[in-house]
């Protein structure tokens, strides 16, 4: 029997949506994925049968549901020039499947783009309508500026209006653009409440996501990154500045090569999130697919936070009296609060 949502009092929320963690007063979130030794989702349990430890100390689970949530989810899809053809034709397809069959209709979804830099296709909405219209206006061409949008999107999920927020990216290349570093852009990750999700084209190597990933040759340096976070026009208000106009980057950076499976886990695995390899564009729908599963049946569970100390705190979501794997966010960043103006 699914249990009913237990949550914390509820404060108006910030308007700039960021979440604020809080001694006593806003929650830590986690998003678990509960599997079985055979990997199936194991559904029904309650929240007695949960414990959640921070720095290794049991917390009192203060919000916890196993329905599912409604999600405000994210797509960041490549349209850089290696995706031109059957790539993008099966991306559009495997996109449409999941808006129309796979997500709930409380969902609401944002749609990036991205070649030489982030465009933001279509914000915050809950027509399919409107986000199959901007799909079919896509053209593919040009760079892969991965990271910078990831730093985008992320940083728009959180302006989502339901507590539940995901990001799902499509991508068939490593970055060839961007000026943020991937260790820049999984601090922003750890200091959010995103699920990422990552599905990589890569004909290259063996689908799948299970096991240690396989070796592959070091990424290349990022770039030394420019100041500012890059805006755009979001429906709900943002706190970040515009970023600089950008140079392009030259030299090695310009080479498009295979996508890169570690630097994706790297961003995805924190979160809670996975980061899955297929062989062609014609297994994104299968993919697409499992990850909406998976968002539909996760056990939602909170928690208030002990502190705010900027530092790195660990997050271990066990489940008693079983044999059973718990996926959930590692852990979280304890923002400092903000200093009072005088």
């Amino acid at each position: 029997m699914a249990a009913a949502l237990v949550a914390a009092p509820q404060n108006p929320a910030p308007t700039d949506q960021r979440p604020v963690y809080g001694s006593g007063v806003d929650l830590v979130v986690v998003s678990a994925t509960v599997t079985d030794a055979a990997g199936h989702f194991v559904r029904g349990l309650r929240q007695d049968e949960f414990d959640v430890l921070e720095d290794g100390r049991s917390q009192p689970i203060s919000a916890f549901t196993s329905e599912r949530v409604p999600v405000s989810l994210g797509i960041a899809l490549d349209l850089s020039n290696s995706m031109k053809g059957q790539k993008l034709k099966q991306a559009r397809e495997a996109l449409d499947h999941l808006l129309a069959d796979l997500l709930d209709p409380a969902d609401e979804i944002f749609l990036y783009c991205f070649s030489d830099e982030p465009v933001l296709l279509r914000g915050w909405t809950s027509r399919r309508d409107l986000l199959r219209r901007a799909l079919d206006s896509m053209a593919a061409g040009g760079l892969t500026a991965l990271y910078d949008t990831v730093a985008q999107a992320v940083t728009f999920a959180q302006t989502g209006k339901h507590r539940k927020k995901a990001l799902i990216i499509i991508s068939d290349g490593n970055d060839t653009a961007s000026h943020t570093s991937v260790a820049m852009l999984k601090r922003q990750i750890q200091e959010s409440e995103v699920l990422v999700y990552a599905i990589g084209i890569d004909a290259t190597r063996s689908s799948g996501d299970g096991g240690a990933p396989p070796q592959f040759p070091p990424s290349q340096p990022p770039p030394v990154p420019l100041p500012g976070q890059g805006g755009w026009p979001p429906r709900r208000p943002a706190p970040f500045p515009p970023a600089p106009p950008r140079a392009p980057i030259p030299g090695p950076h310009q080479v498009e090569g295979p996508v890169d499976a570690q630097a994706l886990r790297s961003l995805t695995d924190d979160s809670g999130g996975r980061t899955e390899i297929i062989r062609s564009a014609g297994d994104l729908d299968p993919a697409s697919a499992g990850i909406a599963d998976e968002l539909s049946r996760q056990y939602f569970l909170g928690y208030q936070a002990a502190q705010r100390d900027g530092r790195w705190h660990t997050i271990d979501v066990v489940v008693r009296g079983g044999e059973f794997k718990v996926r959930a966010r590692r852990g979280y960043v304890a923002q400092n609060p903000p200093k009072e103006s005088r």
